[in-house]
């Protein structure tokens, strides 16, 4: 039997989520330290990044919860999250162009450094709340260097470093996402494949063999003629076969939803 709804949830496995979790507290500390009350009184600047690196997280675990029902819209706020992460993205690059600064190129030495460190997987017990934060607490450790820079341009530098890293994995995921629904296509499609399958094993298990082409049959009930009102065993390739089989006493009478009712 084919599985109804698909696989949800476990976003705390994806090493996407975990630097989308380092990227929204990176920002809100970003913004305490270095965007001042005085250059940014309505507070648009620092609520506008925040709010684009809380959306990259939140949508990765939307998107994840919702897989089980709905592969279309586990694309579509995979794609949300890297968009928001996306104008986050803009949003340091304006910080270092405002003071002039470029980002670090691919040679430098320091995102080099960033680049070579890597996440551990993520292990966890039936106390997975806990256990992620434990683990996110280790992992991030080896990027407090960058992180908790006093130079603001070098923990800029880190935040774009990571989004990008980031994106890029969000991109692989729509990807992985998008061939998984060709290949199985969508919530509706399992449904109807499931309930096809239901009614193919009761079918089998209680109907007899066509008379004529030996298929299943199915229970359906007459509507015209001196039998109008009875129940009898009819061919499921009707109307490319029309054998018929009398219903016994001890035959099950009621249909089964989704079954043509009559003929």
């Amino acid at each position: 039997m084919s599985e109804l709804f698909d696989k949800s949830g476990g976003y705390r496995k994806l090493y996407s989520f975990t630097f989308a979790t380092m990227i929204h507290l990176g920002t809100i500390r970003f913004c305490k330290r270095f965007i001042s009350y005085r250059d940014d009184p309505l507070g648009k600047t620092a609520g506008q990044m925040i709010g684009a690196a809380r959306s990259g997280r939140q949508n990765i675990i939307e998107a994840s919860e919702r897989a089980a029902t709905s592969k279309q819209t586990e694309i579509r706020l995979t794609d949300v999250a890297r968009a928001s992460l996306a104008e986050l993205l803009g949003d340091y690059e304006i910080y270092l162009a405002d003071k002039g600064v470029i980002p670090w190129s691919r040679e430098n030495p320091e995102r080099c450094a960033l680049a070579r460190l890597r996440l551990l997987a993520f292990e966890y017990t039936d106390d997975s709340l806990h256990d992620y934060w434990r683990y996110f607490q280790e992992v991030k450790k080896p990027f407090d260097r960058w992180l908790e820079s006093d130079d603001d341009t070098v923990v800029a530098n880190a935040m774009i470093f990571l989004i990008t890293r980031t994106m890029a994995m969000l991109g692989a995921q729509l990807q992985h996402q998008g061939e998984d629904f060709l290949e199985h296509g969508g919530f509706r499609e399992r449904m109807h494949q499931c309930r096809t399958e239901a009614r193919r094993e009761q079918t089998d298990t209680v109907a007899p063999p066509c008379p004529e082409c030996g298929a299943p049959m199915r229970n359906r009930t007459s509507r015209i003629g001196k039998n109008a009102g009875k129940p009898f065993w009819g061919c499921s390739n009707y109307p490319n076969c029309k054998g018929t089989r009398t219903m016994g006493p001890s035959d099950p009478v009621t249909r089964r939803p989704g079954d043509p009712g009559t003929r």
